[in-house]
């Protein structure tokens, strides 16, 4: 009988410290996660004072983006086949306490490393509470990990702010650029 209850008990621990394949946890420890992330803040997030464009990913601003790692969230991450990972992360919005912006993309990291190689935001959601937030993004990330892109999804404006009709996303620039005078 105490066999069986301790197999029992640790059948149950183990299934409880599993991760399902859309958590940071199921891929990296929680280190490599903060550093994950802080690679993706210094792509996403605001330049920090005194940097450019061309300056901003220099290790002397590192210690900056790493400040700015409690108020960003990783909330589901998944790998596929070709070493595509697909991310979606909760992050501020400038001046409010209140409200969140869901953040979609993908990227693809350099060989044996946490340095990011390719990177791409294929969409943010619109300012909402942290719930909303993932709700929503929750429902076009799993999309985006099923078909491989939300076009379908992309005029539901309560879902998605970006891309539209005035901003589109540069891979080569990594950021938002407007589309007045590009056509």
């Amino acid at each position: 009988m105490n066999k069986l209850k301790s197999l029992l008990f640790c059948g149950l621990f183990f299934l409880a410290s599993c991760h399902s394949k859309d958590e940071a946890a199921f891929y990296y420890s929680k280190p490599e996660q903060d550093t994950l992330v802080t690679n993706i803040i210094s792509i996403i997030s605001e330049k920090p004072a005194y940097a450019s464009d061309s300056t901003k990913f220099q290790a002397r601003f590192r210690s900056e983006y790493v400040k700015r790692l409690p108020e960003f969230q990783l909330i589901n991450l998944s790998k596929d086949s070709s070493g595509t990972y697909t991310y979606f992360l909760s992050r501020p919005v400038a001046g409010r306490k209140d409200l969140r912006r869901g953040v979609l993309g993908t990227f693809t990291l350099k060989p044996n490393t946490l340095e990011i190689d390719q990177f791409e935001e294929v969409a943010n959601t619109p300012h909402f509470d942290e719930e909303t937030v993932k709700q929503r993004g929750g429902f076009l990330f799993n999309a985006l990990v099923k078909q491989g892109n939300i076009t379908e999804y992309l005029k539901m404006k309560h879902y998605v702010e970006w891309p539209d009709a005035s901003l589109i996303y540069d891979k080569k620039k990594r950021s938002w650029v407007s589309t007045i005078g590009l056509n």
